[in-house]
């Protein structure tokens, strides 16, 4: 069945109706000869989805930075369409995950950015898969940030090629040490050293990628790390890009965000020049957008600036779109969309067979973007975020149609304890075309549209409750995809009162498994302890050792590991760091 196999819902018995509609069209057209299908392909247009990290709508020139030019981005944004009204969820991963699958991303396994939360269950179909299953080639260059362990890497989710760094930031565990400078990257599988500035790496992958496949259809994302900063890592930029910054007198962590944009416009020029220097261009449909709006080099613009807010500081984004000879350029569009919408519209663009029991959320701005409907229907889009492994009904969400906004219990997103009102929740309404800064709070005003948002919004929070019961992307172990697994302690493990609880897991095969597990500077005698649901079971470790033998069983468990050093209390290290990650591997001679 060659490629249609590929796909996980065949493997599905919730998708046999699906297997026969595609056995038919198989039939129906057998008599294709491979150079038909081949031309074919070649009619298909290339798609290249390349987003920014925390970067608000204003931190673009054309839309009124007034720190940073982006000639490049600015050149291609007015020659393309642009979205005035573009949101995504202002974290990382549950953007990425609604990106990946058209879906909101509590369906997804994702609930937030880590500590357990940021892993994609495997059967959740990409654009990556159904594009590769209609022929074309996929590569990702950039930062996933859905899950470092099978079967939720790139390489499990339908992507031939890849450059990434793991986690959430390049610099965090479990790859740090590393710099965005000479970094340390996941190559298709190996963990290689590269020479040069992280961005310029993943342009340069993509560049040679088109190379390598420009005479058949292909699919690029290239989600680039910056510019995500913090305190710890991520405010590195070559000097010659923040220096001119740093001369008019802007702080130097302010300088290196300019700096880094700076850089990534001139990528994104370097982009268009060689498309079009392999003739590629035409046949090219290139999306540029953000992950979330975290505004800081243009403040004032935006109610909700700075992180995770359910004002359009941190949910509007940039988003422009070309497709020259089938897209109109100079194009503004007001009408709402969302990166839920990605996915079902390039699938509309592609024609790519959708399986008829996918629940997409998101819909085909196609029509939009060839400018054929006059009148678009009112639509209603749904964002939330918080910490924590726990969704509490109203907090730090928005609901957003044309006109209004709903928002409830904004600046909770830290609050994982919340406990909010159902009966009398805290809510916001806001007339954006009217006010987009939200300024004036209409909740009193719009007493009747106040209670058809949040009665949608009640709606909402129940179906994608019902998908998973919000909860994450399982790590398979014993698999033969990946053996041995590395578990994260920080980045995938659970956690409760911000202390670590082990991992959930699916174990493939029962059996003798390797631990080996990093003890950090404590290495006296102790014991590894290993508890899988009720069963608890401990191996003695000499002085040094680090590694033991436990038999596992088959199926889904919540597994923890610990060492009981000794002659101490054994407590829960909450730190970011790699002590107490774990490394499992089957043994193969059971």
């Amino acid at each position: 069945m060659g490629n249609i196999s590929h796909l996980k819902f065949l493997k599905d018995k919730k998708y046999l109706s699906t297997l026969v509609g595609l056995i038919i069209f198989m039939f129906l057209n057998i008599g294709c000869s491979r150079s038909d299908k081949n031309e074919s392909n070649r009619e298909k247009p290339n798609i290249i989805l390349v987003m920014i990290d925390n970067v608000g709508f204003p931190e673009i020139g054309i839309n009124g930075n007034d720190l940073v030019k982006t000639p490049n981005l600015d050149h291609f944004a007015s020659e393309g369409i642009q979205f005035s009204r573009f949101y995504s969820n202002p974290m990382c991963a549950p953007t990425r995950a609604s990106l990946m699958t058209g879906r909101y991303h509590y369906r997804t396994g994702v609930i937030h950015t880590s500590r357990g939360g940021a892993k994609m269950f495997g059967d959740e179909l990409t654009i990556a898969e159904l594009l590769k299953n209609d022929g074309y080639t996929t590569g990702i260059f950039g930062k996933w940030h859905l899950g470092d362990n099978y079967p939720m890497r790139p390489q499990d989710q339908g992507f031939d090629e890849m450059l990434i760094h793991k986690s959430g930031r390049l610099g965090q565990v479990p790859d740090a040490p590393n710099t965005y400078i000479n970094p340390k990257l996941w190559e298709n599988g190996e963990f290689v050293q590269k020479k040069g500035y992280c961005t310029d790496l993943f342009f340069d992958a993509a560049n040679n990628f088109i190379k390598k496949n420009q005479d058949t259809p292909f699919f690029i994302y290239l989600p680039t790390n910056i510019a995500h900063t913090d305190k710890h890592v991520g405010l590195e930029v070559p000097e010659k890009y923040s220096a001119p910054y740093i001369e008019k007198g802007l702080d130097k962590n302010i300088a290196t965000v300019c700096g880094m944009l700076d850089n990534f416009d001139e990528n994104f020029g370097g982009l268009i020049d060689n498309l079009n220097s392999l003739k590629l261009r035409d046949n090219t449909l290139i999306i540029f957008l953000s992950d979330d709006g975290n505004v800081r080099l243009n403040k004032g613009n935006f109610k909700g600036e700075g992180y995770a807010s359910p004002y359009d500081g941190s949910l509007k984004v940039p988003c422009f779109i070309q497709w020259p000879g089938h897209f109109q350029g100079g194009v503004r569009l007001g009408h709402i969309a969302s990166h839920i919408d990605i996915l079902p519209t390039l699938l509309d663009v592609t024609g790519t067979i959708v399986p008829s029991n996918l629940q997409i959320d998101g819909v085909s701005l196609l029509p939009l973007l060839e400018g054929k409907v006059e009148n678009w229907p009112d639509r209603t889009l749904f964002l939330q975020c918080h910490r924590g492994m726990t969704p509490h009904r109203y907090q730090n969400s928005a609901v957003i149609t044309e006109r209004f906004k709903l928002i409830s219990y904004p600046g909770t997103f830290e609050e994982r304890q919340l406990v909010t009102s159902h009966d009398n929740p805290e809510l916001e309404l806001y007339d954006i075309p009217a006010d987009p800064v939200e300024k004036n709070n209409l909740a009193e005003q719009y007493p009747d549209e106040l209670a058809k948002l949040r009665l949608a919004y009640d709606s909402w929070f129940d179906d994608v409750k019902s998908t998973r019961q919000f909860s994450p992307g399982l790590i398979h172990l014993g698999s033969e995809a990946e053996n041995p697994s590395y578990l994260c302690r920080y980045q995938d493990g659970t956690y409760i009162n911000q202390k670590p609880t082990g991992w959930p897991v699916f174990i493939e095969r029962q059996g003798k498994y390797v631990f080996t597990i990093n003890r950090g500077e404590s290495l006296g005698k102790g014991e590894l302890c290993v508890q899988f649901d009720s069963t608890y079971v401990t191996q003695f470790l000499d002085q040094g050792e680090t590694q033991a033998i436990f038999q596992l069983p088959e199926g889904k468990v919540h597994l923890n590991v610990w060492v009981k050093d000794e002659g101490e209390d054994f407590v829960p290290r909450p730190d970011e760091d790699k002590i107490g990650d774990v490394i499992i591997e089957f043994l193969k001679d059971n």
